[in-house]
């Protein structure tokens, strides 16, 4: 068998951006096995559910594979997990709430879409007389759905949020969408007696502007160890489903199997959804990959929300502390339009995930999930902070970086300091935490190795840079002189960690004004000529 021919043979249809589970099951595209889920929820007895997960996660997808399921196409689950169920593949009257459709960026927009749902679903089960208010029409769609078919209605509710989210800032917009919407779900518990489940997704879960006030009985499964992987991919579903996708990529780009398994898991693994949970892979970025045998920052390229750049900058949040912390699981799950916290907002779209779980101390560690995020986010957030009027941002970067492998920390330091020199004034930088997290934004793109605040037994350095052959310890101060991030350096014995280490070590003392908006001094001592650093 040829190239060609063995390429021919192992082609796969990877679903890219396609939500319909008939249709991916109908014309042979690759699904992996979500339907486990399905028997879990037919058989735990809750009829509310609720399940937030980051954009592009494949909840769409799953309410598309519970509409067939609930419809009574059993064709389209031959050979999946739940064909096994014991269950009467009965059809059910399912109403699908989809509001992935629009922006919903003007008062009507909203009540457009639902506008169109209603008419079709008045129109399907004989509603004659349509009444005037939203609400009132969607419980006589409820009741007319039950009565006709004799069975209970399923709900479906895909994207339930996105007219909120997209309206944070608005705040007259947001609260008319929010009546809208509560006028309409209040029929969850007002029709509980025609209902056989009612199935949420999200982003997020609102605090005191919930749109479930009225719901009390609600099962939020967003953090459930039963649900961690229903969404997204596992390691065990990558290498079974995956694996002539990983072969192609690793025959395109001329890499063992083994490398591009790491690739993947670099850039794309790293989510955790509970605290239990499996480590997810990001499904619509392994696709993309899979589709072209090429990792690239596919999921950023889907849109970046700017909502949560003006956030982070209207509270001045630490970025350093953001993307390295504890917190209680509870503090993840809602989002206080009033009270504004950077935390679970960042959770919630996805740029920070759960890493790991404390028993003892009951919290969550959360962090960065991979480098697709943290490279996207980044070179987000940096315009925030600086902005570079000579050259673009990857020019300046790999001019730094060049200079920092090549060992000439001079260059690499002129650099940093024609770069924050390029500070747009209308920026902050006369807080000392805008300059440090733009410092540590920027040294973090580098793509060495780099670790802000390391610690140490005597303090915290500020950031320290590995190449193969250096290590740079540098020490940052804030309107203080380069001398006397110099000798903070010395007095901590910052560069005794290193001391058997085989690379070069170079400490690097820096000064930034905040009237000049700039790096306006350093020194650099290289510790084979001033061991006493040591």
């Amino acid at each position: 068998m040829n190239r060609r021919d063995e390429d021919m043979s192992t082609i796969v249809k990877y679903p890219i951006g396609e939500q319909d589970f008939r249709l991916l099951r109908r014309d042979g595209y690759l699904y992996v096995d979500k339907t486990p889920y399905i028997r879990r929820i037919v058989t735990n007895g809750s009829k509310y559910l609720f399940l937030a997960r980051p954009r592009r996660f494949g909840k769409s997808l799953f309410l598309s594979t519970l509409r067939y399921f609930f419809e009574g196409k059993r064709e389209l689950f031959k050979g999946l997990d739940v064909d096994s169920l014991d269950w009467d593949w009965a059809e059910y009257p399912v109403l699908h709430l989809d509001f992935n459709r629009d922006r919903y960026t003007e008062v009507g927009s909203l009540r457009t879409i639902l506008n169109a749902m209603f008419g079709e679903w008045e129109r399907r089960y004989g509603i004659e007389h349509v009444a005037e208010k939203l609400s009132v029409r969607f419980r006589n769609i409820i009741e007319a759905a039950h009565a006709m078919t004799g069975r209970e209605v399923v709900i479906l509710v895909d994207e339930y949020d996105k007219a909120l989210v997209s309206n944070l800032h608005k705040r007259e917009l947001f609260e008319h969408h929010r009546e809208e919407l509560a006028s309409i779900y209040t029929n969850f518990k007002g029709a509980a007696e025609h209902i056989r489940l009612v199935f949420i997704t999200g982003v997020s879960r609102f605090g005191r502007l919930s749109v479930f006030s009225d719901l009390n009985n609600i099962d939020d499964i967003t953090f459930s160890e039963d649900f961690s992987d229903v969404c997204g991919i596992t390691e065990k579903e990558l290498y079974t489903n995956f694996r002539a996708g990983i072969e192609k990529m690793s025959r395109v780009q001329g890499w063992d199997y083994e490398s591009s398994c790491l690739e993947l898991k670099r850039n794309y693994d790293g989510y955790r959804f509970t605290p239990l949970g499996s480590d997810i892979y990001n499904p619509w970025s392994l696709l993309k990959a899979m589709s072209v045998s090429a990792i690239g920052n596919y999921w950023n390229e889907t849109g970046m929300p700017t909502l949560l750049v003006e956030s982070l900058k209207r509270v001045n949040a630490d970025l350093e502390s953001l993307f390295d912390s504890y917190c209680e699981p509870d503090e993840l799950k809602g989002f206080d339009l009033l009270d504004p916290k950077p935390l679970p907002l960042l959770y919630q779209t996805g740029y920070i995930t759960i890493k790991n779980y404390n028993r003892k101390l009951r919290k969550v560690r959360l962090g960065i999930p991979n480098r697709e995020v943290k490279e996207g986010f980044y070179k987000m957030l940096l315009p925030s902070y600086v902005n570079v009027r000579t050259s673009t941002p990857r020019e300046t970067l790999e001019r730094i970086s060049d200079s920092f492998i090549l060992g000439n920390p001079e260059s690499a330091m002129k650099s940093l300091q024609s770069y924050f020199a390029g500070i747009d004034y209308k920026l902050r930088m006369d807080n000392e935490n805008n300059f440090h997290n733009a410092f540590f934004l920027l040294i973090d793109l580098l793509g060495l190795t780099t670790r802000a605040e390391a610690h140490t037994s005597d303090g915290s350095i500020d950031i320290v840079v590995k190449t193969d052959d250096y290590i740079y310890i540098i020490e940052l101060k804030y309107d203080h002189t380069a001398q006397e991030a110099l000798r903070q350096i010395e007095e901590k014995r910052y560069a005794r960690p290193y001391l058997n280490d085989p690379r070069e070590v170079i400490c690097i003392g820096a000064a930034f004004s905040s009237q000049t908006r700039c790096i306006e001094d350093w020194i650099i001592c290289n510790l084979s000529e001033k061991p006493l650093f040591l």
